[in-house]
């Protein structure tokens, strides 16, 4: 219980573009269900315009391009998406007036089709039976035959970039002067990792990152190394592959940009976890923190907790967690959240006598 009420005083700026909102994500403590001898904290990317993380990299591949004469004012803009880029992307495309053509396979959530076309986006489905890897080449066919700008997450610099200069720049300010034992994390592209490993490797070298993945998608564990073509996009899916419940986790092919990352160690343990473990984290966090996150949040959660396991007491652990619950309604996340009442709502409601529902 707080002494008095809280209270506020603005942030003492006023925005130009929602752009200017994106980054600075708060660090926030974790109360109730993280171990006793471990201080665990979350950096929570759901406070980002577009909910996600992804808004980072969107921002800075549409401006690295617009320097760099890559991009051409009113070009349409093309990527391949499992959803969180695409959202981003869409959120930047509609502040700057660029056209944007999302390819996604059709197992990803509606609610990310339906975010990003709100957003002005166009949304071409691949079939989910060319996973990643199909999305990407369709992505690379619109491009090639429109002319329009291909975004390629998976391999531009600009991805890593943006983490390197902001998200490890946030983490070394919040942790100025402070300990800071692990930071965990996931991939998707793997831009994240790579980011914040070229700093924290260099400012806080007793640092260690912990990277997780699927279980049954265990790319990185499987030491197979990752087919691509001349300009590292990649040739074929990944043979350690397989279905899974984490949406925006580790597609069918190692990332170039995750590359990076294994080439130079910048990650000091590797912790796999199962999708439903991910779901079991995200609701806790959801209903025992009161924080609503998506399932590779959960996931990566999950990954924390196991390796808090080995952690020495009075270790202080921060946990990336990448986007928002919100556009998780129709996945596992929700299965068995009805709707209607439940029997112990109905118990509550028939406890007094007015305004009965039948």
């Amino acid at each position: 219980m707080t002494d008095s009420i809280r209270t506020t005083k603005g942030r003492r700026r006023r925005y130009d573009s929602v752009l200017d909102t994106i980054g600075d994500t708060p660090v926030i403590r974790i109360n109730r269900i993280g171990p006793d001898h471990v201080t665990v904290y979350v950096k929570v990317e759901a406070f980002n315009p577009g909910a996600s993380v992804k808004d980072r990299l969107a921002v800075n591949i549409i401006e690295a391009a617009e320097r760099e004469g890559r991009l051409k004012p009113g070009q349409t803009v093309v990527e391949a998406t499992s959803g969180n880029t695409g959202i981003g992307l869409a959120l930047v495309c509609a502040a700057k007036g660029y056209p944007l053509v999302v390819t996604m396979a059709d197992s990803f959530s509606v609610e990310r089709r339906r975010l990003m076309r709100i957003l002005g986006a166009k949304v071409v489905l691949t079939p989910r039976a060319e996973k990643a890897v199909g999305m990407y080449r369709k992505a690379a066919e619109l491009a090639d035959k429109h002319g329009w700008f291909l975004a390629r997450q998976f391999e531009t610099k600009d991805n890593a970039d943006i983490h390197e200069a902001t998200t490890a720049q946030e983490i070394l300010a919040d942790f100025d002067g402070e300990r800071l034992d692990y930071i965990v994390t996931g991939y998707g592209t793997g831009g994240t990792v790579t980011g914040i490993g070229r700093v924290i490797r260099k400012a806080r070298p007793d640092t260690k990152i912990i990277l997780t993945e699927p279980s049954n998608a265990a790319l990185i564990e499987s030491g197979t190394p990752q087919p691509r073509e001349a300009d590292g996009a990649p040739a074929q899916g990944h043979p350690a592959w397989q279905p899974h419940p984490i949406q925006g986790w580790t597609p069918d092919f190692i990332p170039l940009v995750l590359q990076e990352t294994l080439d130079k160690s910048f990650f000091d343990a590797l912790i796999p976890v199962p999708g439903a473990e991910g779901i079991a984290w995200s609701r806790r966090l959801a209903a025992e923190e009161g924080i609503f996150v998506g399932i590779s949040a959960g996931a990566t959660f999950a990954a924390a907790m196991k390796a808090a396991e080995s952690a020495a007491p009075g270790s202080v652990m921060l946990v990336m967690l990448p986007d928002t619950g919100e556009r998780y309604l129709s996945t596992p996340l929700f299965e068995g959240i009805v709707e209607d009442m439940t029997d112990e709502e109905r118990e509550i409601m028939r406890s007094t006598p007015g305004y009965q529902m039948g």
